[in-house]
């Protein structure tokens, strides 16, 4: 079954602003959740309305999904990446209350199958994405290419191990939170119990407390380090497309998951060709005795050159295609096409035989 519209989902127009996302999630979420409502599809509507909320509360998310719908959501993200930096805690923390034990995160166990760690002890848990911009010619997006860049990025200090803790000494559990890294607050009402959750001013949401620093990395667990990283460019690669290096961004202290390295490509002009997603185009000049009689010419290509036929009475303008002659599609089989456009070169000086055999022809030919 086709997935619907995220908008249509959450009951918002495609220029809704995020407090008019949030509240409507908030509203849908109170409804559907599977704690709260015992419908049969509770549970599948509560992970459609939370999934359209992850993806259009997200700025970068939101720009792909209007501009490629669902495909360009799926190819882009996984199914944890599209909820990862949606702050569901927030929202039902607003509410002043969260939905038993583990809140939101037993739900997002039931999508994948782990915690989520929307709190902000696991939020801390995975290191930062990373964007690298990379230029390249033409030629390169046509062939493909093997390179090397260098990037500035947080590792894991080695003489800690990411403990932030000086060699020989671990931090210890908050005894504040009992290593939780949050306070929660319950109290019954006469609507039912509930909880405030915060996060632990002692260990600021860490669950432990560091008692004597690593001297290398100033208990941070992680320093700044260069590193040169293997880059390989797929063959029809466009402008602006985005190459994922899983797990080449940002480190965290401890054991936590690395971040990602986002490669965006840019393309540099050519001096030859126009790019049109796989098709290249190109201009060529030719003389006017060429375009009326016809004639054989050669031309650039990049699989070597080409010779083409003009065509008796060609006009200025015209254009020919030649199959397969453009860019490989990506990730795909064949290429595009070349289209190749004449235009026709007039003399600006004349000797005078060349003058007076032109007005011959105007004589003859009547034009």
């Amino acid at each position: 079954m086709a997935k619907r519209d995220y908008y249509e989902i959450l009951g918002v127009e495609r220029n809704a602003g995020k407090d008019e996302i949030k509240k409507a999630y908030r509203k849908l979420a109170l409804k559907y959740h599977p704690d709260k409502n015992k419908e049969k599809d509770a549970e599948e509507k509560f992970k459609e309305i939370s999934e359209a909320y992850a993806v259009l509360y997200d700025d970068e998310k939101r720009k792909m999904y209007d501009a490629h719908g669902h495909a360009g959501i799926n190819q882009q993200y996984s199914r944890e990446d599209i909820f990862r930096d949606a702050d569901f805690g927030d929202i039902f923390r607003g509410m002043g209350f969260d939905f038993g034990f583990g809140g939101f995160d037993d739900i997002f166990e039931r999508f994948f199958g782990h915690r989520s760690g929307f709190n902000h002890r696991s939020q801390s848990q995975r290191g930062s994405d990373f964007r690298y911009d990379i230029e390249l010619r033409l030629e390169d997006a046509y062939k493909g290419a093997e390179t090397e860049i260098d990037i500035q990025r947080m590792e894991r200090c080695d003489v800690c191990k990411g403990k932030g803790a000086k060699p020989g000494t671990s931090p210890k559990k908050c005894s504040y939170c009992g290593g939780s890294g949050q306070l929660r607050l319950t109290q019954r009402t006469s609507f039912g119990m509930f909880t405030q959750v915060s996060t632990c001013s002692r260990c600021h949401g860490e669950g432990s407390i560091i008692e004597e620093f690593c001297p290398f990395c100033k208990g941070q667990g992680t320093v700044r380090r260069t590193r040169r990283i293997e880059l390989k460019i797929p063959r029809g690669v466009d402008d602006g497309a985005q190459l994922r290096l899983v797990g080449q961004g940002e480190q965290v202290r401890g054991v936590g998951e690395n971040g990602d390295l986002y490669v965006v490509v840019h393309l540099k002009d050519h001096p030859i060709f126009q790019r049109r997603d796989a098709d290249l185009y190109q201009k060529v000049n030719i003389s006017f005795p060429q375009a009326t009689l016809g004639s054989q010419i050669t031309i650039d290509t990049f699989q070597g050159s080409e010779s083409i036929t003009i065509p008796e009475g060609t006009q200025n303008g015209d254009v020919i295609k030649l199959r397969n002659k453009g860019m490989p599609h990506l990730h795909g089989s064949g290429y595009g096409d070349m289209y190749v456009e004449f235009q026709i070169r007039t003399p600006k000086k004349l000797n005078k035989r060349a003058r007076l055999l032109l007005e011959e022809l105007e004589r003859e030919l009547k034009i």
